[in-house]
């Protein structure tokens, strides 16, 4: 009888088309927040062969939606710094054309989302979940191993090419971990494959590119005692990878939800992060659900955790909240609701939004390397000093 089983997450570069278009909907978030914390943007790319569109609406009282000066600066910035500013590459920040159609926000929706009272009513239907679970190869960061060490590789990736350390890199990678897993107690025993694409400078031989890939990337990444004795890489199976990022593929704002949240280990609620001011609850309401969910572990309540929680358009309490904690609680899930509730209040839209201080240009970080299990000082939904709240 097998007593394992085997799961995958995969992560993605900065440079990969559909993290370009989140790149720039949280950059564009990001500036408008400087100018007009208060602003509602539901900011949508998409990214192809030199070509940037922006669509989406927008309410501010200090942004001009036709200011489109304004908007083409940020997008040329935002893929300055990611990489692309070489005519060669297919897409180049100072070359590439950028069509603009924001409109206003709905003004049925903005009824509905700023009440008289000084709440916030939710800015869509929606359900949302949180996630953490208590493994002790991945710390603190209390996220799934294939996952954590997913986004680990790609910044590595990153930082190597803009370092220039390895010169022949370029922007646009994609990488997978398949992690064989014990059955009885749902924890990971070691890493079964490791599959890593990386764009390249033309004339590189594969032999080339695998010894980099794994000298370089893999094994100062990877703790060893993590990889299986007899584990496998898969390096660029492709063949040549140098036609890539938007040149090579479409990229859209909001198409990589999984990478952006547990790599498929908890569910995702179906709402992109990317682009949206936290009045949208698939945003704040997400992060709330991760820093309930991290805490409640981090405090010993339980080894796994995951919220949900719903919302319906308009309202301010949430629909529905859900506690699951897959058998792993110390008390049952139903008075983990209640001590919830009872230390976090209603989970209000607007308690949200202050309790996590989300009204900051924060959310350009978010758009590459997960949303998750990240130290950045920025990402509050990631504290867990309150964990003593609910032990």
């Amino acid at each position: 009888m097998n007593n394992t089983f085997l799961f995958t997450s995969e992560s993605v570069s900065e440079g990969h088309p559909d993290k370009v278009a989140d790149q720039i909907s949280d950059a564009i978030l990001d500036a408008i927040l400087t100018k007009d914390p208060q602003a509602k943007v539901a900011a949508e790319t998409l990214v192809t062969d030199n070509f940037v569109l922006l669509a989406g609406e927008i309410k501010s009282k200090f942004i001009d939606i036709n200011d489109h000066e304004f908007y083409k600066q940020v997008v040329r910035k935002t893929i300055e710094n990611i990489g692309y500013n070489d005519d060669e590459l297919g897409f180049s920040a100072a070359s590439c054309e950028i069509l603009i159609k924001y409109i206003a926000q709905s003004q049925d929706i903005s009824a509905k989302v700023e009440k008289d009272n000084g709440e916030i009513g939710a800015g869509d239907q929606g359900l949302m979940f949180g996630y953490a679970c208590n493994q002790e190869q991945t710390g603190d960061s209390l996220m799934p191993l294939p996952i954590y060490y997913a986004h680990r590789l790609m910044q590595q990736h990153a930082l190597l090419r803009k370092s220039g350390k390895i010169k022949w890199l370029r922007p646009d990678a994609k990488t997978q971990l398949t992690v064989k897993y014990d059955i009885a107690t749902g924890l990971p025993i070691g890493i079964e494959t490791i599959v890593l694409s990386t764009q390249h400078q033309q004339g590189i031989s594969q032999s080339t590119i695998r010894e980099a890939v794994i000298e370089e990337i893999i094994k100062p990444t990877i703790p060893a005692h993590l990889l299986s004795p007899n584990w496998k890489d898969i390096i660029n199976p492709g063949g040549a990878f140098v036609i890539g990022g938007p040149s090579g593929d479409c990229g859209l704002t909001g198409r990589k939800i999984i990478v952006d949240s547990y790599g498929g280990s908890a569910p995702h609620g179906g709402g992109a992060f990317s682009g949206k001011d936290p009045t949208k609850v698939d945003r704040s309401a997400a992060y709330m659900a991760r820093y309930i969910a991290k805490n409640i572990v981090k405090s010993g309540l339980a080894n796994v955790c995951q919220i949900q929680l719903a919302y319906a358009i308009g309202e301010t309490d949430p629909v529905g909240v859900n506690v699951y904690t897959f058998g792993t609680g110390k008390i049952p899930d139903p008075e983990i609701e209640k001590l919830i509730l009872k230390t976090y209040g209603a989970l209000r839209p607007k308690e949200i939004i202050d309790k996590l201080n989300l009204r900051r240009p924060i959310y350009l970080k978010t758009a590459a390397f997960g949303h998750f299990g990240r130290n950045d000082k920025e990402f509050s939904w990631e504290d867990t000093s309150e964990a003593y709240k609910l032990a």
